[in-house]
């Protein structure tokens, strides 16, 4: 797996932003991350290797911009030229998650139609108000795959009217940094038993910093945060 993050910054839009790592980040570094540029490494896709390869090989899934949002207003320019690179290399996977669908037809390009096979789009909805205002339009949109993304998830939230057969996975994760708000093992499980009902498979992806789980609060290292939703073992259908 790689990373493309064609551009750096971004603005909070939604209660899932609050504790923002890209935030956290840049604030270690005394830099400001609400300053949107463009990255050295944008055309990542099309650079080669000296003996002619190209860098990113054929068949490798590229985890695009995930320093910003790709739908993210300043970079409309831009995302024209991204959106030319993900056309001619046709041979990886590019897996894109916002919290901006409504503005995915934005600078879309003209041989759009239904979508391009490599390109999986992934909405996000830490809580029930996002839930109800980004999965009717992602539902909605000439996209060929698409996901949700319940990360940091915030609160009980039902997806079962959104839980249609073109929803390809559901990934849930709780919030990480010293300022995490709390994951619930029982929101995750009920998001769970939803997507069992509704046969769309299930990835609990991490803990979280702070994991409420039978009463118990446990505070869960950074390092840790994954394995031990691993060992949970609650995916489905993955």
């Amino acid at each position: 797996m790689a990373q493309w993050n064609l551009w750096h910054g971004c603005h909070k839009i939604s209660a899932g932003c609050k504790n923002c790592y890209v935030y956290r980040f840049d604030a270690a570094f005394d830099r400001d991350a609400s300053i949107v540029s463009k990255n050295a490494d944008f055309g990542l896709p099309l650079k080669k290797k000296r003996n002619g390869d190209y860098k990113l090989p054929a068949g490798e899934t590229v985890f695009t911009c995930f320093t910003s949002d790709f739908f993210l207003k300043e970079a409309d320019e831009w995302r024209i030229d991204a959106w030319k690179m993900i056309r001619l290399r046709i041979d990886l996977q590019f897996y894109i998650v916002t919290k901006r669908i409504d503005r995915f037809r934005v600078n879309l390009p003209q041989d759009w139609e239904d979508g391009y096979e490599n390109v999986t789009i992934c909405s996000t909805c830490e809580n029930q108000e996002m839930a109800d205002f980004r999965l009717p339009i992602l539902l909605n949109l000439p996209i060929k795959h698409k996901a949700i993304i319940c990360e940091p998830i915030l609160e009980r939230i039902n997806l079962s009217h959104w839980l249609t057969p073109s929803i390809e996975e559901v990934v849930v994760g709780g919030e990480s940094g010293n300022n995490a708000r709390i994951c619930d093992y029982d929101w995750v499980l009920d998001i769970r038993n939803q997507c069992i009902e509704n046969k769309a498979p299930f990835h609990f992806k991490q803990t979280g910093a702070r994991f409420l789980k039978t009463g118990h609060l446990y505070q869960i290292k950074r390092q840790d945060q994954h394995s031990q939703a691993a060992k949970a073992g609650i995916d489905f259908g993955i």
